[in-house]
């Protein structure tokens, strides 16, 4: 069994009078903390060290409130390369990483990409958010509430101030060896390094919907034209399903439909249409089966989505007009 590798992060930005944020780099990690789990979530290790800054020299204000330190600390560190490829030794082989959200792990390889390192993995990364899996455990499964929320919410003992790498990794560890067992199979998946062609593609089935993570397209109309993308395939009896309403987007990121299965019923599936860090687009789609009530609340989404798409229209052909009078 891989031991279970809870990771946190604290990290720097630009945007003080001399510093701005670069591209490439909006944060830089400044510490990085981790708790080692066994496969009985007992507590085998601990990881912590401060990260000597390379790109922002200043420490921006609202970080500095937060973590408390300052620059001058963090020159005892060691530099990014150093000190990841430590973690990175640290963590062993087929680890499996674990963060309160869905934002470590994805900065974390941003910072190795800046130093020119192999990424994590050659597609989509499978870790458990531990901010998930507490709301499934003890809240509504939507909700998604701070780290010291759910430490209040459990009693644990807050004997560490928050915002600092090593704390928050032991608070967040506490808080997994507590989720509900069954919540373990909410695997999610850390998506900056991207499917690059149909193998590297997800498709996992949850307790009650479907996920799938698309490889990249270089046009949104191809990724629109593409069959898997744009299928609407009952995930538990693997029929193709006629659309009842066909697919609609109310702000041309996300787009919705509705099917039906003669066993299952009535299917949503969701397209969020996201860009990879090469600036190629892919999508993440979900599908799940829904009430008639839910059935209905759509059919006002549609609505709505086809009166403002006519009023947009309109908004366009107003203004060709008046530019073409204007030449006249």
């Amino acid at each position: 069994m891989s031991d279970y590798i809870v990771l946190d992060l604290e990290w720097n930005q630009g945007g003080s009078v001399r510093e701005q944020d670069i591209k490439e780099l909006p944060f830089e990690i400044i510490e990085i903390g981790a708790v080692k789990l066994n496969e009985d979530m007992e507590k085998t290790d601990e990881f912590n060290c401060l990260v000597r800054p390379q790109v922002y020299k200043e420490m921006h204000r609202i970080t500095e409130d937060l973590v408390h330190l300052s620059i001058e600390d963090l020159q005892e560190g060691k530099s990014f390369p150093e000190v990841a490829k430590d973690f990175l030794s640290w963590c062993g082989k087929d680890s499996i990483f674990c963060t309160w959200g869905t934002q470590d792990l994805t900065e974390f390889q941003r910072n190795m990409e800046y130093y020119h390192m192999k990424p994590l993995s050659d597609g989509p990364l499978a870790f458990y958010d531990v901010q998930k899996l507490y709301s499934l455990s003890f809240e509504d499964g939507r909700s998604r509430k701070s780290l010291e929320h759910a430490a209040d919410e459990m009693h644990i003992k807050k004997n560490k101030a928050f915002h600092r790498a090593l704390a928050d990794a032991m608070y967040t560890a506490e808080i997994f060896r507590h989720v509900k067992q069954a919540t373990l199979k909410n695997v999610s998946f850390d998506s900056f390094v991207t499917p690059k062609d149909k193998r590297q593609e997800i498709h996992i089935v949850f307790d009650n919907y479907a996920k799938y993570i698309s490889r990249e397209f270089d046009t949104k109309e191809a990724l629109l034209g593409d069959p898997e993308v744009i299928s609407t395939r009952c995930y538990l009896c693997h029929k193709n399903l006629r659309r009842k309403i066909k697919w609609f987007t109310p702000n041309g990121k996300h787009f919705y439909s509705v099917s039906y299965c003669d066993k299952h019923g009535f299917m949503k599936s969701k397209i969020r249409i996201k860009k990879a860090e090469d600036d190629k687009l892919y999508v993440v789609k979900t599908s799940k089966f829904i009430t008639l009530q839910e059935l209905e609340e759509i059919k006002e989404k549609q609505a709505k989505a086809k009166a403002h798409s006519k009023i947009q229209k309109a908004l366009k052909l107003k203004k060709e007009k008046e530019e073409s009078s204007k030449k006249k």
